[in-house]
């Protein structure tokens, strides 16, 4: 499933494949999570913004229009018009961000609805079961991710229960796999390692996971508060001990710099909400660095976003009307600025993987770090 093709130092240049298409690696999954990318911009449109992977939520699309629902529709592939793989997380994560409503206890959690206020109870077996009728490609093992900082203790016991839940995902999976209504009876599995910020456990946790011969390995819990370099610290502990035949997924990150990072650290895989949900407000990644549509200094102005790029929005409007679109709160600005921030990252994993190919990623990397980070 997954092939090694090159390397530099750290940085992994690999092709993942699966039964709905191969994902050439270090690759960005853009974020759907109610099976749209928020912003006006469908499935069909990621073709022309270099999209390998589409991310759908588990918890949201439980709720809304419901996975049973979901399944009537033919799963996420067909109800959405995406024919390439689509990761769906777990549902884990809500027992992150939605502290407030929700009990943990061996069997899983009770969350209450942020919708409605209806209780909900999603454990292992559930997870997969809602998983399984999205249909997605890849489905993501439940966890807690724990906020950080936490009590040594609490991470501890939080882990080794993390590894209790995935064990049952994993009799659950097979199990769903082997039904003859299941909609993807190819549906890979991926685990998840936590342990907050403390190297002993996250160590500990993926020696563990990794001896149950998963489809790939998620670092999860990290880019919740902690800085960036603790962040780095913690995949530069935990990459030795992560399966080296096996795809790695950093969870929910995140800016360019963070990606570049990442990457020379062994990561394969990100996603992250940041680039729709910034473009929504007229923040911008370019080339030469970070822009905010909505200064004045824009108005007059008849350049596109970035003359280098060659997304759809900069090959046919200027920043003076995207800036005035955005300003007038029309949802074609959005959709476009959204657009383009999608193809920005897309396009960066494209020159990441060439550059690991000829043997450059340092070089470009040290470069890069220094422009894509500033706020022009």
């Amino acid at each position: 499933m997954f092939e090694l093709l090159k390397t530099e130092n750290g940085a992994r240049r690999g092709r993942f494949t699966t039964v709905h298409g191969t994902v050439q690696t270090p690759g960005f999954m853009n974020v759907a999570t109610a099976a749209a990318i928020k912003g006006g911009v469908s499935a069909y449109d990621l073709a022309d913004l270099k999209c390998q992977v589409m991310l759908c939520n588990t918890y949201h699309l439980h709720l809304r229009p419901g996975d049973k629902i979901v399944k009537e529709l033919g799963g996420l592939h067909q109800m959405t018009g995406w024919n390439g793989p689509i990761l769906t997380d777990s549902g884990g994560f809500q027992v992150f961000s939605l502290s407030s409503l929700r009990k943990i206890t061996e069997e899983g959690v009770t969350f209450s609805s942020h919708i409605d206020g209806k209780k909900i109870f999603m454990g292992p077996e559930e997870s997969m079961q809602i998983q399984s009728n999205l249909g997605s490609t890849i489905a993501m093992a439940f966890d807690e991710c724990v906020e950080n900082p936490a009590q040594h203790s609490y991470a501890a016991q939080s882990c080794a229960r993390t590894t209790r839940w995935l064990e049952r995902c994993v009799t659950e999976l097979n199990r769903l796999n082997s039904l003859p209504d299941t909609i993807n009876k190819d549906q890979m599995l991926f685990g998840i390692n936590q342990g907050c910020t403390y190297k002993d456990l996250r160590i500990q946790h993926m020696k563990e996971i990794a001896e149950m011969d998963l489809d790939g390995y998620a670092i999860g819990g990290l880019a919740v508060g902690e800085p960036a370099d603790v962040m780095y610290e913690i995949i530069e502990a935990v990459e030795p001990f992560a399966p080296k035949n096996k795809i790695r997924y950093l969870m929910g990150v995140g800016t360019p710099v963070n990606i570049l990072e990442a990457v020379e650290r062994g990561v394969d895989l990100f996603d992250c909400v940041m680039p729709s949900r910034n473009a929504r407000h007229g923040q911008l990644f370019t080339s030469y660095g970070v822009i905010n549509l909505n200064n004045q200094k824009y108005e007059k102005d008849l350049s596109p976003i970035d003359e280098h790029c060659h997304c759809p929005t900069c090959r046919k409007f200027s920043k003076g009307y995207l800036r005035h679109l955005l300003k007038a709160q029309e949802m074609l600005g959005q959709r476009l600025l959204v657009m383009h921030n999608l193809y920005f990252y897309n396009n960066l994993l494209e020159q990441i993987r060439l550059h690991i190919e000829n043997g450059s990623f340092s070089s470009f990397k040290k470069e890069a770090v220094k422009v894509l980070g500033q706020r022009v």
